[in-house]
């Protein structure tokens, strides 16, 4: 593919926009589903541990706790992972740059113009 062909209706990334979006949406779930669940099972273990009122127990569940709360982060920041990922790879060339740039924006923000016009283009509704 030539440089002139930027922006064409090849790549991997145009053909298969409607499975990113896809994978977007599920990784903009987990973001707030998962942290949110880690946190309150959390609170729950702690709060047990305190009524319990063993001091071994409070602090494992504190421990717990931290880990859980460690882990909502990490899955929080996929997508800003994902970006930066992308972006070392989108920089060997100007065409794969274009492509993946397509692929990144349906997984970092599946319902943004740009993501949601590929995806109808890949599902054929253009």
């Amino acid at each position: 593919m030539l440089t002139s062909d930027i922006g064409s209706n090849t790549g991997i990334c145009y053909s298969s926009a409607n499975i990113w979006q896809i994978v977007g949406y599920i990784l903009l779930a987990f973001k707030i589903i998962i942290p949110i669940i880690l946190i309150i099972y959390g609170i729950i273990d702690l709060g047990k541990a305190v009524v319990g009122s063993k001091e071994d127990d409070i602090k494992k569940a504190v421990k717990q706790l931290a880990f859980r709360v460690i882990a909502g982060v990490v899955i929080f920041l996929i997508p800003t992972l994902i970006s930066v990922i992308m972006g070392l790879v989108s920089n060997f060339n100007t065409t794969a740059k274009n492509d993946f740039d397509e692929c990144k924006e349906c997984i970092v923000n599946p319902g943004g113009n740009s993501c949601v016009t590929a995806a109808d283009r890949a599902w054929g509704t253009d």
